[in-house]
């Protein structure tokens, strides 16, 4: 039988079939936890939900659900053959879910909802600090706050954007923003940016 799921699982999974591969993997996982071969229904499982993640502009509970199996792969069985494969997953779903954050933060910005705004791009340069959105997010604050007359804070948050990424055009952008108000970058007072300096 638990060969069978396993072959069932795989099976589905090469056909397409997202929805019975995962629930083959599942039920694996369910009756075999540590089972021999648990490895690879745990990459079953992450590779199926992964399959199933929608745009950036969906909910991303399917998203968090493929991140949790893919962790736990590496968390379990760090030297299996399918760890690399979870490691390069772990980085898309990251991005992917980092990107939802900075829509939602953008449009909270469009309507001036900048503490909402604030929240979302902070929690993109805290939580998915290896991102490709990390940047932008960096730039957004120094937006947000400057549009709250948060000087220091704007001006401390273009300054991590310049110490990180000082080729980065969303820096020259920042550092164009504090200039028309006679501002440039620096590091601010005690706020939560200051960690932030590599």
């Amino acid at each position: 039988a638990k060969e069978g799921l396993q072959i069932i699982a795989f099976a589905e999974y090469e056909l397409g079939d997202f929805e019975a591969a995962l629930a083959a993997s599942e039920r694996f996982l369910r009756i075999y936890p540590t089972s021999e071969g648990a490895d690879g229904m745990l990459y079953i499982k992450g590779e199926s939900l992964l399959r199933q993640v929608p745009d950036v502009t969906r909910d991303q509970d399917v998203a968090r659900q493929a991140l949790q199996a893919d962790q736990e792969l590496l968390d379990r069985y760090p030297n299996s053959q399918y760890a690399d494969e979870a490691r390069l997953n772990i980085v898309a779903i990251n991005d992917q879910l980092a990107g939802q954050e900075m829509l939602v933060g953008r449009y909270y910005l469009e309507r001036r909802e900048y503490v909402a705004a604030v929240n979302r791009f902070r929690l993109v340069v805290e939580e998915y600090d290896t991102t490709r959105h990390v940047e932008e997010a960096l730039y957004r604050l120094t937006e947000a706050y400057l549009a709250m007359g948060l000087v220091a804070e704007a001006q401390t948050a273009a300054s991590v954007l310049g110490n990180n990424f000082p080729a980065s055009e969303w820096y020259q952008r920042a550092y164009n923003l504090l200039g028309a108000g006679g501002l440039e970058p620096r590091r601010g007072g005690g706020n939560w940016l200051n960690g932030l300096f590599r």
